[in-house]
């Protein structure tokens, strides 16, 4: 499975390693994802989303079912 949140988006970025002599390698920058559960009480079932901490705290914000409906206008995730 990709490391990828689906909820807002975020994945992988590419960067470097900078040693102390400034000597540069390629590396990549992971998001902050969890496998974390929700219940939906409209469809009285669970859900299970790998979302990033910053999803995490906008489901808080505005709300699961708004949330997952804007993540599938914006195509981050396909059916939940």
């Amino acid at each position: 499975m990709s490391k990828i949140c689906q909820v807002t988006g975020k994945k992988a970025v590419v960067g470097n390693n900078v040693s102390h002599s400034k000597r540069r390698t390629k590396r990549k920058f992971y998001p902050n994802l969890f496998v974390k559960k929700y219940y939906l009480p409209e469809e009285d079932r669970w859900i299970s989303l790998k979302i990033s901490a910053s999803g995490i705290r906008l489901i808080n914000k505005k709300g699961l079912t708004a949330v997952l409906k804007e993540a599938k206008e914006k195509g981050y995730i396909l059916n939940y």
